[in-house]
């Protein structure tokens, strides 16, 4: 199996070592040739969500890489990229991708201070210990949407088809089980690709 990390700004490197700490090939992608690879899964990592927007558009990597997860490439977004696949920013008025249909609040926790660590119950992965980095939170979510995660009644965590949605960095824990989750729908996705 192999795995495409956008690696245009933001903490790819982390998500990475977690894919290769689980046997995984992982690939960087960091211009438009690196989509013609084969790839199983998509991982948007955290950052700042309006510099990697920008980037994917003046590297022209932005239809396609939307094209690919509106054909059904199974995507994991953490931190900005949950806001990149957000449908709906509640206090900006950019989206990018648009593919999940949730409403995102941006650095719902406020600032490098709002940081914190704690375990939480994750829907079909269990207790995984989670860290927030000026994370944002999914204020609503539209039909379809399955709820996996929440922390102190936010909502931290989604699914959406192939697509993953999630506020915190499972990536800068020593926790494997988030990433084994998305592989596990990478898996699926491949089988019936094949099929």
């Amino acid at each position: 199996m192999r795995i495409g990390v956008l690696a245009v700004q933001g903490a790819f490197i982390e998500h990475e070592k977690m894919l290769r700490a689980l046997g995984v090939e992982a690939f960087e992608i960091r211009q438009k040739r690196d989509l013609e690879q084969e790839m199983d899964g998509l991982i948007l990592p955290g950052g700042e969500s309006t510099v990697i927007g920008k980037l994917l558009r003046e590297l022209d990597m932005f239809e396609l890489l939307k094209h690919k997860i509106e054909e059904g490439l199974p995507v994991l977004g953490t931190c900005a990229g949950l806001i990149l696949l957000a449908e709906k920013l509640s206090n900006d008025e950019h989206t990018y991708f648009g593919t999940l249909p949730v409403t995102v609040k941006r650095n719902a926790y406020g600032r490098q201070l709002g940081s914190f660590y704690i375990e939480e119950e994750v829907k079909g992965v269990g207790k995984i210990p989670m860290a927030f980095i000026r994370a944002p939170y999914i204020e609503e979510v539209q039909k379809g949407v399955q709820i996996i995660a929440k922390v102190n009644g936010n909502i931290v965590g989604v699914q959406y088809g192939n697509q993953l949605g999630i506020s915190f960095h499972p990536e800068v824990t020593d926790n494997t089980e988030f990433h084994a989750y998305f592989l596990e729908l990478c898996r699926k996705y491949k089988e019936k690709a094949v099929a």
